[in-house]
């Protein structure tokens, strides 16, 4: 690391092993408690469950930054991976660009909350002169280490200057957020919206929940058969979407237990038998949207459960918004807005740092016509 600074304090920086050796009260004090991915509790569960670590290519380094006291004054939930699965920010053509250069992508260093694409904080700390030995204890460590890279994915635009600052690359993508303009239920919202795309929501909320119950679980009404339904579910989604599912089996009651009512799960009975779930998280301000799956195909059945329950829970619990992952432009029809969100990169190589910034460059200009482009092509009514 550098040495500080004129008038600043000596910081320590240090890399652990795991989170699990890091007392929990110091890193939440450290992350706050506004987003539940990267509070202990929930990098603590992909670690006990073994989501993360040996034989996943996601090797858990958390850095740490101590203030003079010896206490915890700053974090980042780091990862040397030895694959680009899980991220959702996608660099797989940046590794074959730089293999077939003769050069070794894999390991890297990432900054992340694994195998979750929710904007959120990745400089756990609340001091500004931390945040700065953060990054550069995070450049040390791919430098000393002979890594090709570090990344952080869906960062908070809040701390985006500060790795500006540092000159790391700044990536702009896509996410589709739905935002609670005040409103007082889910009629309210519709009011919104075009009298064509009113009618055809409430035609898909009709069609998913025909001869169905929808039961919503939070923090201790979850119970172990609900996870157990729910296991079935989220295989089903992750052995089509990628092969083998990221998370274990003991992960979902890990969670269930330790972040209490942090977490809501909603449930799709037919005949008192579940046939669908969807998993989410509530935040201080957002309802995040994270797994879905079923063993029952019934039309709208996702849109249901994933987007407009979603609403309606946020509407109800006064959040300001829904976030519901990644991807997905049918999201705009149901009153999602398209929203951008930002990674950012540190490559020390200075040719491979030359390509990669001129095709971000280049990508960002593209994405941002499309957030403008589908700016305007969203169900909400015309205002003159």
């Amino acid at each position: 690391m550098t040495p500080p600074a004129a008038g600043e304090e000596q910081i320590i920086a240090r890399v652990a092993g795991s989170v699990l050796d890091v007392d929990a009260a110091a890193w939440d004090g450290c992350a706050g408690l506004g987003n539940p991915f990267v509070s202990h509790a929930f990098l603590a569960a992909l670690e006990a469950s073994e989501s993360v670590g040996p034989g996943t290519g996601w090797q858990p380094a958390p850095i740490l930054v101590d203030g003079a006291d010896g206490s915890l004054a700053g974090a980042l939930p780091a990862y040397v991976k030895s694959h680009s699965q899980g991220e959702y920010v996608f660099d797989h053509g940046w590794a074959d660009a730089w293999q077939r250069a003769g050069g070794r992508y894999y390991p890297k260093l990432q900054i992340a909350a694994p195998f979750t694409p929710v904007p959120g904080p990745r400089l756990l700390a609340h001091d500004a002169q931390v945040m700065r030995h953060l990054i550069a204890a995070a450049e040390a460590v791919t430098d000393r280490n002979g890594l090709s890279s570090a990344h952080a994915t869906f960062v908070e635009e809040a701390q985006l200057g500060h790795f500006r600052d540092a000159g790391w690359l700044v990536r702009e993508g896509i996410q589709y957020h739905w935002f609670n303009n005040g409103y007082r239920d889910f009629d309210d919202f519709l009011a919104a919206l075009s009298s064509r795309k009113r009618k055809a929501i409430r035609k898909e909320r009709a069609t998913a929940q025909e001869g169905l119950t929808i039961r919503t679980l939070r923090g201790a009404e979850i119970e172990p058969h609900h996870w157990d339904a729910f296991w079935h579910f989220y295989q089903d989604t992750g052995t089509r979407k990628w092969g083998r599912p990221y998370l274990e089996r003991s992960f979902f009651p890990r969670i269930g237990e330790a972040m209490g009512e942090s977490v809501l799960l909603y449930l799709a009975e037919k005949d008192g038998v579940p046939i669908a779930g969807a998993l989410n998280f509530v935040g201080d301000e957002a309802l995040y949207g994270r797994y879905w799956g079923c063993t029952v195909d019934v039309p709208c059945l996702h849109f249901e459960l994933c987007y407009y329950r979603a609403i309606e829970t946020a509407i109800e619990l006064g959040l300001a918004r829904v976030e519901a992952g990644a991807q997905g432009e049918h999201k705009l029809a149901r009153g999602y807005v398209a929203t951008p969100t930002w990674s950012v990169h540190y490559i020390p190589n200075p040719g491979f740092r030359e390509a990669v910034a001129d095709f971000l460059e280049r990508e960002r200009r593209a994405v941002e016509r499309e957030i403008d482009f589908l700016g305007e092509v969203t169900p909400f009514r015309k205002v003159d």
